[in-house]
């Protein structure tokens, strides 16, 4: 079965233990596909998953929603020790900029 308007977060990459190239989905990080080029490692993939998809409505049990569909708030609450809080605040009253931006800045190095 071909997956209909298939937005999973699919993911192919070198297994140097398998020495194949893995088919990863990020919303199915139970499954993976090992072949010998990428493109097989990614149809195993899709293929995995769209069998999996069939189980699940089959069964009546949800189906994950694609990550690119979710709606992200851009908020998050990281705890860290408190002395890297402390050394990010002293990070952003010197630079004058918010605690909010140097941990940002630093998220997106």
């Amino acid at each position: 079965m071909a997956i209909k308007k298939d937005k999973y977060t699919y993911r192919v990459t070198w297994s140097e233990d398998d020495n194949e190239y893995v088919g990863l989905c990020a919303e199915f990080p139970s499954l993976s596909w090992l072949a010998d080029t990428p493109e097989k490692a990614l149809k195993g993939i899709r293929k995995i998953v769209a069998d999996v998809l069939l189980d699940m409505i089959e069964d009546n049990e949800p189906i994950p929603e694609p990550i690119a569909c979710r709606h992200f708030s851009g908020k998050f609450m990281v705890r860290v020790p408190p002395d890297v809080h402390r050394k990010l605040a002293i990070q952003a009253a010197e630079s004058g900029v918010s605690l909010n931006r140097i941990a940002s800045s630093k998220l997106n190095q």
